[in-house]
């Protein structure tokens, strides 16, 4: 069954307010699972917006003198660092008697 907007599908809500993305509107716009989507308000409807992955950004805003894939490694090295400083940070507020156990 091909999707549209004048094609609607009736989606059950849970009652943690979640909502499953029927499969066809999924395949149609490349949205992984797991995997995130954008999700705002734009003109009294709600939008829900596939997020690209880095690989499909690979590069889109560098500078001409960048090789391809050097923007994908420098999110990726960023998020790393982001983990190293949460993991830092639970360390730091870990009780010091949960490290005897």
């Amino acid at each position: 069954m091909a999707s549209s907007t004048r094609d609607p599908e009736i989606v059950r809500i849970s009652q943690k307010g979640q909502a499953t993305i029927p499969k066809s509107l999924r395949e149609k716009y490349g949205i992984d699972t797991p995997g995130e989507v954008f999700i705002y308000e734009e003109d009294e409807r709600i939008v829900v917006e596939p997020v690209s992955s880095l690989e499909e950004l690979n590069g889109i805003h560098a500078p001409d003198d960048r090789e391809p894939g050097d923007v994908t490694e420098d999110v990726r090295e960023i998020k790393r660092n982001e983990r190293q400083r949460e993991q830092e940070l639970a360390d730091r507020l870990r009780p010091e008697d949960a490290d005897d156990e």
